[in-house]
């Protein structure tokens, strides 16, 4: 298959009979399937690892509920200079610079590589990192069984954020897709087999997806390095390390990183809240959360083409078209994951059962908290869509420090204390000061909603200001 559209020409533009050029949403669909299969994927992985972990107990549900989020922080946290890649290589893409396209792949595969030893690191410091929150010995111990096997996986993550971000970047999703395929197979294989064959329980499951990411980084570089983008891209003439090309990696990531990590805080502090609850309230939040990835996941697909599309305008030079191409993203994202939280609200009776233990005393009630909480969720993710539809299209045009600020705001400011206040009863919170009313996950839910609320209108703001008009992120050559 070419590899389409040709560099330096706009991205999904088609004219009518009067010579008015406009979005082709085929060639908008055509690009952001592939990539809302793909982050279709990672629902697939994430409902088999909690399925998985839900044949253990609630207790092993709570103790990932515990850990799951802290350790995605990480993973995005570093793995910014992997994920950063894109908004270069789209832009790079759309002014013709084929081998500055190659140069910054390679230059996120060094940066991606750089950040084994930090892994390690926080590998090693599970009790030190999770002993503040409270958690039950039980649920403690599980969690750290799961937190340093999971852990040690992070270089490979980034390296597979860096390939896919290459990938996406020259409208070439496709290939992603079939990574992600590997991974997906390959992880609920080893997970069965690391966990029940051989006995590991929760450290199988980790062992498992770190298995399975080591597969799916090797077909990622051997993909990058076929014959035809060795030809068009120079990938295998442009592995020498290239100093200001990664301190410019570097300098983007982290803010890219660091944009998503610092949301996942937020969600996993909300989420060690409810297990600080209870076992019921903690493993209702996470069968939730994993429940609700079938909206959020597929729409930072629809998302990152919005990084692509907008990428690639501005590098061939139309900054107005950018505009164009991301009015279609936010609009589908919006519709898609409203849609798609009012059906798992309205078939929460039927999908909650399977990720239960049979026979756990408190199987009834996490049922019953989990169909109230879709509910609230449904709501939830309206926002949510805005949120991540301007984040990524923004990204695109690298402007990615602003919206953290934004972001951190809304988390620190509005969701957090908020959360806070409305789980705990009085007397059992982290904090003495902050009021505490007691409505228990629900109410942390009900913070979570209001974080999404305002974090979605302060970023599709931002967007609508054009402010991301004045940054330039590459020099043309051409």
């Amino acid at each position: 298959m070419p590899l389409t559209p040709s560099p330096g020409i706009l991205p999904a533009v088609a004219l009518d009979a009067n010579g008015r050029r406009y979005v082709d949403l085929r060639a908008v669909l055509a690009l952001a399937f592939p990539l809302f299969l793909n982050s279709s994927l990672q629902v697939i992985l994430n409902l088999t690892d909690t399925w998985f972990i839900g044949r253990l107990s609630t207790t092993a549900m709570a103790a990932m509920a515990a850990c799951y989020f802290l350790i995605f922080m990480f993973f995005l946290l570093l793995g910014g200079v992997g994920i950063g890649v894109q908004s270069l290589v789209a832009q790079y893409y759309g002014a013709n610079d084929s081998q500055a396209v190659g140069r910054s792949t390679w230059s996120g595969i060094w940066a991606s590589l750089a950040t084994t030893p930090l892994f390690l690191l926080i590998a090693l410091s599970a009790t030190l990192l999770l002993s503040p929150f409270g958690l039950p010995p039980e649920v403690q111990s599980l969690a750290e069984s799961f937190w340093f096997p999971r852990l040690i996986g992070g270089p490979l993550s980034t390296l597979i954020f860096a390939f896919s971000s290459f990938f996406n970047g020259i409208s070439q999703p496709r290939y992603t897709f079939w990574i992600m395929i590997l991974v997906a197979l390959s992880n609920a294989l080893f997970n069965e087999l690391f966990m029940f064959h051989w006995h590991l329980g929760m450290a199988g499951a980790a062992w498992g997806s770190t298995v399975a990411q080591l597969i799916g980084a090797l077909l990622a570089l051997w993909l990058f390095l076929t014959p035809v983008f060795r030809q068009r891209f120079h990938t295998a003439r442009t592995w020498r390390p290239d100093w200001p090309s990664i301190r410019q990696v570097i300098t983007l990531g982290i803010p890219t990183g660091l944009f998503p990590a610092m949301d996942v805080v937020g969600l996993g502090l909300f989420q060690l809240m409810q297990v600080k609850l209870g076992a019921a309230d903690g493993a209702a939040t996470q069968i939730v959360m994993m429940l609700t990835s079938i909206s959020y996941l597929p729409a930072i697909g629809i998302a990152l083409a919005g990084t692509t599309l907008v990428g690639q305008s501005i590098g061939a030079g139309d900054r107005e078209w950018a505009v164009a191409c991301a009015r279609i993203i936010i609009r589908s994202a919006v519709i898609y994951m409203g849609i798609v939280g009012l059906l798992l609200a309205l078939a929460g009776p039927w999908i909650i059962p399977p990720f239960l233990s049979p026979g756990d005393p408190l199987q009834h009630q996490v049922a019953t908290l989990c169909t109230t909480l879709l509910w609230i969720a449904a709501g939830y993710q309206i926002f949510d869509a805005l949120n991540l539809a301007s984040a990524f299209c923004l990204r695109g045009a690298g402007d990615v420090r602003f919206p953290t600020l934004l972001l951190l705001s809304c988390s620190w400011g509005i969701f957090l204390p908020l959360c806070h206040a409305l789980t705990f009863p009085p007397g059992q919170g982290w904090i003495s000061f902050l009021p505490q009313y007691g409505w228990g996950a629900k109410g942390g839910w009900l913070a979570a909603f209001a974080y999404a609320f305002s974090l979605g209108l302060a970023l599709w703001w931002r967007w609508q200001s054009g402010r991301w008009k004045q940054l330039q992120l590459i020099h043309h050559t051409q």
